[in-house]
């Protein structure tokens, strides 16, 4: 089998969704951790484009993109498919997985702004987290139907990062009372095994995103 290293950075969630998608196929996996605040040569030399992680090297070869190696993964590895078989249900995966790029934006907002911009911020995701529950979903227990597959991946930060970034901002987008089926998902989307046992450390995270918030708010006030 040719070899496979993962270049991530914590507590990022887009290392993350490649780690438990290769978790998932049983796919074994050298992790190369990267720091935030100094990008590696070998990651300017893998990803020269972008110059971010995650990049997934395969046989040496180096995949960008952390939605992009995912899509890599499913082709790559045939055992514990992580799209539908039927070609609709995968292309409405596929939707979704987009949709929740294009909305990263707007979905973090919130934590990056005050005021009345974090107030506008914060209804705008809550506008967005109702779309996703009801129209994405729906009555199932996973996005795809009974099984977890790459649009949970991909939505993982709202199972394990979403209550840490609520609590630095202030905020709570994430009400039980108003999203009753998302709340439903994270509890399932976490008590499966591969992802229950390869979780985001709470402690880690807690001080990274509170050291983060702080240049927001701080960048805030100086263009105030």
């Amino acid at each position: 089998m040719e070899e496979v290293k993962l270049l991530g950075i914590f507590p990022s969630p887009y290392a993350h969704r490649v780690i438990w998608a290769l978790k998932l196929k049983g796919v074994k996996c050298e992790y190369i951790a990267e720091d935030f605040f100094s990008k590696s040569q070998l990651l300017l030399q893998l990803n020269p484009v972008t110059q971010k992680a995650p990049v997934l090297i395969h046989g040496g070869k180096p995949i960008a993109e952390s939605i992009v190696i995912l899509e890599y993964i499913e082709e790559t590895w045939q055992q514990n498919p992580l799209l539908p078989h039927d070609p609709y249900d995968r292309a409405m995966a596929r939707f979704w997985l987009k949709f929740g790029e294009d909305k990263i934006p707007a979905f973090f907002a919130f934590f990056m702004t005050v005021g009345e911009e974090q107030e506008k911020a914060t209804k705008e995701a809550k506008e967005l987290l109702k779309i996703l529950e009801e129209h994405g979903l729906g009555d199932k227990k996973f996005f795809g139907g009974n099984e977890i597959g790459l649009t949970d991946l991909a939505f993982g930060w709202i199972a394990c990062w979403l209550e840490v970034l609520e609590e630095v901002a202030g905020v709570k987008l994430l009400e039980v009372d108003g999203f009753p089926r998302l709340h439903r998902w994270v509890e399932d989307f976490k008590e499966v095994p591969v992802i229950k046992e390869n979780l985001p450390d709470r402690d880690v995270m807690l001080p990274y995103f509170q050291f983060r918030r702080s240049m927001f708010v701080q960048q805030a006030k100086a263009t105030s």
